[in-house]
């Protein structure tokens, strides 16, 4: 891991790393899938799913199948999942909006309706290891918030991918991955219907073809490689790089970084990582290409540094949580050990990256719902209302705005 003293506001920019879905090469060849995708249906998604990952129909799992996954699960881990699907039930029932109803003015009243999706994409990796995490965290919000129709897409959904999904409330599992899965969730073919939203991170031409049908399907947000940044002035150097290593062994691109006012806790966890992890360490990739350890002149000045990047998972002291506001989610005191939010805390684990923490928190039941506003004003109302509306639609130069309220005056 580099060590980086005193970093100045571009080396902080630097360490924001962007992720490989904003390569040119990625875009391009995700767009060529999507185009495809849309132009071809089906016959696209065949040729994609057999040239990339050697997957041939049928795409659609069967029931059978999916029970069959979850008989072939250990009964520990079964345990788990329904232990953590529990969980985020009880966080995810808390995030759904609520209707209201706010008399405005006399005669005046207006209304929150909440409507779930009707159909929703959720997008499970399926590289170096499965997820079934993934899963309950995409799944089961959209089942709490009401949705009707649930797609969980994975290229290779092992048995613990399908007992997840079964447990969650999946009403569809689909054997597709990449890019062409992406497109034909957004679009539809002849044999899988269009979805109105997707959701849940992947790899970067996952992510770049998410981006590229935001404009015709909704999506989440652009979700990259894993990132965690543990801010410390003091503390024990072996669970700190615990945590290091924790979110570093995700993906090669993953970005794990200690942030201190403290050179000699740097150097402690310095040392504590290389002793734990050698050259065949699923972690060393990721620590070795986006690892830092960045000594700041102060806590402030570490706090300001810590902001500036926004992480996706932030570890901190309970004294700075309150100062520190760009995050996806914090977590904070000694014993709230991140990967237990990546599992089981309720706390959803699929969350902003590369700095979008800045302008949004992770995924939410809120995200599969629709809210929309229902208006109602009588006729003492209008004419409460009249003046002003009428004033402003002609200060717009909306003369028929104007009228249209006009008309209907006494």
């Amino acid at each position: 891991m580099r060590v980086i003293r005193f970093p100045s506001a571009a080396v902080v920019g630097r360490l924001a790393r962007r992720d490989r879905a904003r390569d040119p090469d990625v875009q391009r060849g995700a767009r060529r899938i999507v185009r495809d995708v849309r132009r071809r249906g089906d016959a696209a998604v065949e040729a994609w799913m057999r040239r990339l990952d050697g997957i041939v129909p049928p795409f659609e799992v069967s029931g059978r199948e999916l029970r069959d996954g979850w008989a072939r699960t250990p009964r520990d881990v079964r345990a788990a999942i329904k232990l953590a699907v529990r969980h985020v039930e009880r966080v995810a029932r808390a995030q759904v909006p609520r209707p209201f109803r706010v008399d405005v003015t006399d005669g005046v009243v207006v209304e929150q309706r909440v409507r779930p999706i009707a159909r929703v994409g959720c997008y499970a990796p399926g590289g170096r290891y499965p997820l079934p995490s993934t899963v309950l965290m995409t799944v089961t919000p959209a089942r709490v918030a009401g949705v009707r129709d649930i797609v969980l897409a994975c290229p290779r959904p092992d048995a613990v991918v399908l007992c997840a999904a079964l447990e969650a409330g999946a009403t569809q599992v689909l054997h597709l991955g990449g890019a062409q899965a992406i497109a034909a969730l957004a679009y539809g073919t002849a044999s899988i219907a269009r979805v109105d939203k997707i959701v849940g991170p992947g790899s970067a031409w996952v992510a770049a073809a998410k981006t590229i049908v935001s404009a015709d399907c909704a999506i989440d947000f652009h979700a990259g490689p894993s990132e965690v940044v543990v801010l410390a002035a003091d503390g024990r150097p072996d669970w700190i790089a615990a945590d290091l290593i924790a979110q570093a062994e995700h993906d090669p691109d993953a970005r794990a970084i200690l942030v201190t006012p403290s050179a000699a806790l740097a150097a402690r966890v310095r040392d504590e990582v290389k002793r734990r992890v050698g050259r065949s360490h699923p972690a060393a990739p990721a620590l070795a290409r986006n690892g830092a350890i960045v000594i700041a002149r102060s806590r402030l000045a570490a706090i300001g540094i810590v902001n500036r990047l926004a992480p996706e998972h932030l570890v901190c002291d309970a004294a700075d949580a309150p100062r520190c506001d760009a995050a996806g989610t914090i977590f904070t005191g000694a014993w709230t050990v991140p990967a237990l939010g990546d599992y089981c805390t309720g706390s959803n684990h699929v969350l902003p990256t590369g700095g979008t923490a800045r302008f949004r928190g992770g995924l939410s039941a809120a995200d599969f719902v629709r809210t929309f506003t229902v208006q109602r004003t009588s006729r003492k109302g209008l004419r409460r209302l009249a003046p002003a509306a009428i004033a402003l639609a002609r200060a717009e130069g909306l003369h028929g705005h104007a009228t249209s309220i006009e008309v209907r005056q006494p």
